[in-house]
């Protein structure tokens, strides 16, 4: 019987070893992805953050967790989180990755010409006017360097959510980024069609607004947007009312031009508008002057090569 034992003993162990051989080999972009599907909260957004279809996301998991032969994440219809295994290995998985990548990337420092991603997050006035500018004469110069840019009006953790930089104004910066202002001062436009004014008349105080069919703007968090004006010191703000809310700039142009109503905007959506007469500006004795938009990068994190890179060019550009 012991030797019957010993014989089923060894043939088992035998068997986990061939299975172990026959296991596929671990590839460090499925650890990657794993990564970013915890990172993103679910395979979708992963997917986008990638460029990739979401089926090919899930597929790298499966194959992940049939590699290593345990669940790593919990996956339901509305969410993925992460299973206990999950949490530890991701736990692990953070520091290594970034030691493999700084690794990559000081070899990258020996190129003559650098390469690699930069990923800013940045509102959508920022990047129409500031941002994708200067990123089109940057990779000119930087032809082997990918810029990816995702237009957001939401506050976030840029270091959580895979971000080398972000575009906010210098008030919203957390104060353990780095910044540098990109960009002239803001200024808002309060616009109308001619057709509009010559049906409604013209407003001559902020006050005057609120008897108007005023195009309003709602952000993706629900809030909105409140119509802020200064004048010899003293400050107003308004809630607009009217029956058009939108939920972006280019929407508001539009509706303005359309004769919807009066329109709040920033001075670079509606610059060439006015000088063609296709819309004319009101109140612009209360304009109330804004911050420049701010650049703005972890102070406690490698910044690669391709982010010097364009660090480099923004302090350098005119």
């Amino acid at each position: 019987m012991t030797q019957i034992y010993r014989a089923d003993k060894l043939i088992k162990t035998d068997q986990l070893i061939k299975q172990s051989f026959a296991m596929k080999p671990l590839r460090l972009d499925s650890l990657e992805i794993f990564e970013d599907v915890v990172r993103c909260g679910g395979f979708r957004a992963a997917a986008l953050s990638r460029g990739v279809s979401s089926s090919a996301i899930s597929q790298s998991i499966n194959v992940l967790e049939e590699s290593l032969g345990i669940r790593l994440l919990n996956r339901t219809t509305r969410s993925v989180s992460p299973t206990e295994a999950g949490a530890r290995l991701l736990e692990q998985l953070g520091p290594a990755l970034h030691v493999i990548r700084t690794a990559i990337d000081d070899l990258n420092q020996l190129r003559e010409h650098p390469s690699g991603t930069v990923r800013i997050n940045a509102p959508g006035p920022a990047a129409d006017h500031v941002l994708c500018p200067m990123a089109f004469e940057f990779m000119k110069i930087y032809p082997d360097i990918n810029v990816e840019i995702v237009s957001d009006a939401a506050i976030i953790d840029i270091v959580e959510q895979g971000f080398d930089a972000g575009v906010r104004f210098g008030h919203q910066l957390a104060q353990d980024m780095i910044a540098m202002p990109i960009g002239p001062a803001l200024r808002y436009a309060i616009v109308a069609s001619p057709d509009y004014l010559r049906k409604n008349g013209h407003p001559d105080t902020p006050n005057d607004l609120l008897g108007h069919d005023c195009i309003r703007r709602r952000f993706p968090n629900g809030t909105m947007v409140k119509w802020k004006f200064e004048k010899d010191d003293h400050e107003v703000e308004i809630t607009p009312q009217g029956p058009l809310t939108l939920s972006s700039a280019h929407q508001e142009r539009q509706a303005a031009i359309a004769g919807s109503g009066i329109a709040h905007l920033f001075e670079d959506y509606v610059r060439d508008d006015i000088e063609q007469g296709s819309v004319i500006e009101v109140l612009s004795d209360w304009k109330k002057k804004l911050p420049s938009w701010y650049l703005y990068y972890p102070s406690r994190r490698h910044t690669s090569a391709a982010m010097r890179a364009f660090l480099e060019f923004t302090r350098n550009r005119k």
